[in-house]
């Protein structure tokens, strides 16, 4: 059995700055979401902590670059096999401070250090070319070398796994790190630095800022010319400003930003494992995922169905605090976050919405729960339709053909997922083409994997995690011409 108040004592609280946790003299308190409790009180950074990480990771930079890959490879799978080991804690405190039901905070767990085994593969995979000038006389000589420090900014809905998806291809290209979590989830990332130092992570080579003021540490380290890279999970709306800083240095740069990601229900679609994938790719941590389902357009011809069986099914969710066994389905992460939850649903209802399940909040004020929602006859023009939901709301319109599905699928400045499922897998993969999107899951409601390339076109980013592609942002090609 999990012990939840030992997990948290034993997670350090302090900046992880050099190798070493440090103590600034002033604390901000991280709280539960399924009761508004305090979990803890953990250190607050100032600029002036932000500078001295960027300082030891500048002074890192150089011989861990020259760290032979093999060496590299090997901490990191030091790291991932800590974390495996340490799973029950890491799960233990993501519950806690996110709110994300334990089963699914201990899937998180296996899935973020994932990250880490697969870099530390990659790591011995980094290769250049070699070839002869097509005019003549000479070679063509490329190498691949790490980009250079780092300054990664993470969600709070994700907090191990957006994480190790940035330091682990960093890592293995050879760069040093610079993160910051979330002010709401900073305890899993800080346990992960435990990990590192465990793992014989050479001092500085990754630090770790927590703050409550991210523009404050943030500024401090964009303000430093050794800067060469920024690497940013998080809204849209921050992602643009992030960008407008980063061209002050010609930074690079990778963005996974705002989703609004539509679930297509074909006219020959299995209905049952539409309504299978529809549960995951909706209500999956919460509702609360940049990949998750957020506009359902199902063809008319098997929308009840649909929209029964769909309902019967989030209805059976059971809602509550995430260290309950019990539990399929937690709190939202803050006051604010529901509330939002609330006006869109209540925006959709007004204008004509049928409520099929759910609807309310789901609480008696201690905690953020918002009941499993499916909502029937959205009118198109819902503000559910077109803004990222982040919640377990789930809004249905019925079309009549794949054309008005398709159209109404790219009608977003978003581009960041979408979901497909139809037996015929010609007519499929024809919507698939079209949809624009960088990630489409066909008859299936679920597809991240370290193994696989994540990032979305339009405004929902910039660049690749994960996969091999993954490991080429954080890698410059040098060019060398010779005259033999």
């Amino acid at each position: 059995m999990i012990d939840f108040d030992e997990a948290v004592r034993l997670t350090p609280t302090g900046q992880y700055i050099g190798g070493r946790f440090i103590e600034t003299g002033r604390t901000f308190a991280v709280t539960d979401p399924a009761t508004g409790d305090v979990i803890a009180d953990v250190s607050d950074a100032s600029a002036e902590h932000a500078a001295q990480a960027m300082d030891a990771a500048c002074a890192a930079a150089e011989s861990w670059a020259a760290t032979d890959p093999r060496e590299r490879a090997e901490v990191l799978r030091r790291a991932y096999d800590l974390v495996i080991e340490r799973r029950d804690a890491f799960a233990a405190v993501m519950t806690l401070e996110m709110g994300k039901p334990l089963a699914e905070a201990q899937g998180e767990v296996d899935y973020g250090a994932e990250y880490l085994r697969w870099f530390a593969e990659e790591a011995c995979r980094i290769e250049g070319r070699w070839s002869a000038a097509p005019s003549g006389g000479g070679r063509i000589i490329t190498m691949k070398q790490p980009v250079g420090p780092v300054y990664a900014i993470t969600p709070w809905n994700f907090p191990l796994a957006m994480g190790t998806r940035k330091i682990g291809p960093a890592l293995a290209a050879g760069c040093t790190v610079v993160i910051k979590p979330a002010s709401l989830t900073p305890l899993t990332m800080l346990l992960l630095m435990q990990a590192f130092a465990d793992a014989g992570v050479p001092d500085g080579v990754v630090n770790c800022i927590v703050t409550s003021s991210s523009r404050t540490t943030s500024d401090a380290i964009f303000s430093d010319p050794r800067l060469r890279k920024l690497t940013f999970t998080g809204s849209t709306e921050v992602g643009q400003a992030l960008l407008r800083t980063a061209a002050g240095g010609v930074l690079r740069t990778s963005m996974e930003l705002g989703g609004n990601a539509p679930f297509l229900v074909l006219e020959d679609a299995d209905v049952d494992e539409a309504v299978a994938g529809a549960l995951v790719a909706k209500f999956r941590n919460n509702g609360e995922a940049c990949t998750g389902a957020n506009r359902f357009y199902v063809h008319r011809s098997v929308a009840d169905e649909f929209q029964e069986k769909f309902a019967a099914a989030a209805s059976a969710l059971v809602l509550g605090p995430g260290r309950d066994e019990a539990t399929t389905i937690g709190p939202l992460i803050d006051a604010d976050t529901r509330d939002k939850v609330e006006e869109l649903v209540a925006d959709a209802v007004g204008k004509g919405a049928r409520v099929l399940t759910g609807g309310q909040r789901g609480d008696d004020g201690a905690g953020f729960f918002y009941q499993p929602t499916v909502l029937a006859d959205v009118p198109r023009d819902a503000r559910v339709l077109s803004e990222e939901i982040f919640g377990p709301v789930a809004p249905i319109v019925a079309v009549d053909s794949d054309d008005e599905a398709i159209a109404l699928a790219n009608d977003t400045e978003f581009g960041l997922m979408a979901y497909v499922y139809s037996r015929d897998v010609g007519r499929a993969m024809r919507a698939v083409e079209r949809i624009e999107s960088g990630m489409v899951g066909l008859n299936v409601g679920k597809v991240s994997n370290p193994a696989a390339p994540f990032g979305g076109v339009k405004q929902s980013g910039l660049g690749r995690e994960g996969s091999h592609e993954g490991l080429e942002e954080y890698l410059e090609t040098k060019y060398v011409g010779t005259a033999f």
